[in-house]
């Protein structure tokens, strides 16, 4: 299971370093290139609930070896792509994949490891391996990028797969499956396709070619078509991906909202280290992954840090600092660009970022779990685990995909960016001051 979350973490990040070399093998310019980063996360994050709900009907070893399987299948057919659009139906077919299996693949753990010690450290072998996988997706991607070739930065992980999926066949016990309900399959599809909309709106948008006028205009409207009907059918369901008693919760619907406008500027700071490394400075992808290491160690100490200043400061102090943290690391992504520095200009504000996502994740995932029972756990965390990734993938169609996009050729797309995140970020902070936590469930909350 460790292995599996490995490999599904490291390609939410591994892409990054590979994305310039990606492009110039299809003629795919930066704009375009979005697609292959937000493709994977936003139908892991719409699918995301549904695929825990599986699990629970039809058995969760079925549903974990179908995932991996699906995962498996297309991290081979995203590195054979013969073309670009091949190469984003792949990672859509990824983010398909990891959303089937991960959540079957931590109730297997749950279930499968005694309620103490036993289920504590396999839980913490778990997350950290999630955060490993991340922060080394960076580092791994220029290594493999620059002597092997992009590539393998999908097939690597294909032998891997097998393994996982062989081990599953012999290690993980049989259930039955759990007695049919209804399942909101209409809902997962509106919450995924309502993102796909919105990103190939400002897509096409932002190409500025005039080929095809229409669409960017239609796919806009029928994002926002896809997110009112979300909403009509999670109030008529009978079974809904989103129970409305979850939004009577204030202090969980402001971290939800707070943690999708953080992540999208995380993650879109990511790219812009990527852009600025190999397409304004020219470094190749070995030197651009190298430089981002600073990245991968804060990232490292703050998930070590943060926990231990969560219970003296609070989560809502916490919360504030990432955001802050994240503000700043925008600005002097800004700056660096402005004055053309050299790379290691950056590690600052890698530095910053990592701050931001230790404080300022973390503690809006402690409020999002705050006050729950066994009824509403898993809707929460779920909840909280798709704000979080299509939060990030909002953040880089709009942030990024705006700040690059051909239409607005003369301007600095890395002063764009980074204004469209702090105006995000200012929103975010807003929010996060109007959370309010009881003084018992907190202490409840850190044990």
């Amino acid at each position: 299971m460790a292995m599996l979350q490995f490999f599904i973490a490291v390609d939410v990040t591994v892409v990054n370093v590979a994305l310039p070399s990606i492009g110039a093998d299809f003629g795919v310019d930066g704009h375009s290139l979005t697609w292959v980063v937000v493709g994977y996360t936003i139908t892991g994050g719409g699918l995301l609930m549904l695929g825990g709900r599986l699990g629970d009907m039809l058995g969760r070893r079925r549903i974990l070896l179908l995932g991996t399987a699906l995962f498996g299948a297309a991290s081979l057919l995203a590195g054979l792509a013969p073309s670009f659009t091949v190469l984003v139906t792949a990672r859509l077919l990824q983010g398909a994949g990891e959303a089937i299996a991960l959540p079957a693949a931590m109730a297997v753990i749950v279930l499968m490891f005694p309620e103490g010690p036993p289920r504590s450290r396999a839980l913490s072998v778990w997350a950290a391996v999630a955060s490993c996988g991340l922060v080394l997706g960076f580092v791994v991607s220029g290594v493999i990028t620059e002597l092997l070739g992009w590539r393998w930065v999908f097939l690597v992980s294909v032998p891997f797969i097998l393994v996982v999926l062989a081990a599953a066949v012999f290690l993980v016990p049989g259930e039955r499956p759990a007695e049919r309900t209804p399942l909101d399959v209409p809902g997962a599809l509106l919450l995924t396709a309502a993102p796909l909309l919105f990103t190939l709106g400002v897509v096409e948008a932002g190409k500025g070619d005039g080929t095809l006028p229409w669409l960017p205009p239609l796919a806009l409207a029928g994002a926002v078509a896809a997110g009112a009907l979300f909403i009509r059918v999670e109030r008529r369901s009978r079974n809904p991906l989103v129970p409305l008693r979850f939004f009577r919760n204030r202090p969980r619907v402001l971290a939800n909202l707070a943690t999708a406008l953080l992540s999208a500027a995380l993650s879109a700071s990511f790219l812009l280290f990527t852009y600025y490394l190999q397409d304004r400075l020219d470094a190749g992808p070995l030197q651009a992954g190298l430089t981002m290491l600073p990245l991968a160690v804060s990232l490292i100490t703050a998930s070590m840090l943060v926990p231990r200043l969560l219970e003296r400061w609070g989560a809502r102090a916490c919360v504030l600092a990432g955001i802050g943290f994240t503000t700043a690391a925008m600005i002097v992504i800004a700056l660096v660009a402005r004055v053309e520095a050299t790379g290691p200009a950056l590690i600052p504000a890698m530095v910053l970022i990592a701050a931001g996502m230790g404080f300022g994740i973390v503690g809006l995932q402690y409020v999002a779990v705050t006050g729950v029972t066994e009824d509403d756990a898993g809707i929460a965390s779920g909840v909280q685990r798709a704000a979080d990734q299509l939060g990030g993938s909002t953040g880089i169609t709009l942030y990024v995909g705006v700040g690059f996009a051909p239409a607005l050729t003369g301007t600095d797309p890395f002063l764009t960016a980074s204004l469209l995140a702090i105006i995000g970020l200012a929103t975010a902070a807003i929010i996060a001051w109007r959370i309010s936590i009881p003084a018992e469930q907190t202490q409840e909350m850190l044990g």
